[in-house]
């Protein structure tokens, strides 16, 4: 069993957060849910903290036991963490360091491997400051989990579509042991 710090980015594919968590359960991991900013306006945290069965931590101010800090503890309690989906903004956010909020501050502070999966327009996935903040991040020992390519809820087809749920845990298979 693996514990997985998933943070859920704010894009449409967010609603496949769900459906990974579902997968996971399933198989006997334990989720912590964080949820952006952005991505509480595609799921809900009453529907990803029931499907994880856990708290789902939306902001580094509402950790309960921040005094004793709470967030390095959160980053460092998981064997890895999963950015899914891991947007455009948070890709840039986590190839340069910034820390503005909590999951770029619980990407700064962990130890563990983390692993993200993009999700995003195709245009926006061939745009030479993704192609860059990609392969910093490859540099820098993060995981990527290349999008899929089809048809996007913005009517565009091509790479950067979100995969499904169940090849996403496929491919966490060696950090899910």
């Amino acid at each position: 069993m693996a514990r997985v710090l998933l943070i859920v980015g704010g894009g449409i594919a967010a609603y496949k957060s769900l459906e990974l968590v579902r997968l996971l359960k399933k198989a006997g991991h334990q989720v912590t849910p964080v949820l952006t900013k952005s991505g509480e306006h595609f799921v809900t945290t009453m529907s990803l903290g029931t499907l994880a069965e856990s708290q789902v931590h939306t902001s580094l101010w509402e950790l309960k036991d921040e005094v004793e800090i709470g967030h390095i503890q959160l980053s460092r309690s998981a064997d890895f963490v999963l950015v899914c989906p891991a947007t455009a903004d948070l890709l840039a956010k986590m190839a340069a360091g910034i820390a503005d909020d909590l999951a770029t501050t619980l990407l700064l502070a962990t130890d563990k491997p983390v692993v993200a999966a993009p999700a995003m327009n195709v245009r926006m996935w061939q745009h030479k400051a993704t192609r860059r903040n990609l392969a910093q991040l490859k540099a820098d020992g993060v995981r990527i989990i290349e999008p899929a390519e089809g048809e996007m809820a913005c009517g565009e087809y091509g790479p950067g579509r979100l995969p499904e749920p169940q090849n996403i845990v496929d491919q966490l298979a060696d950090l899910l042991k």
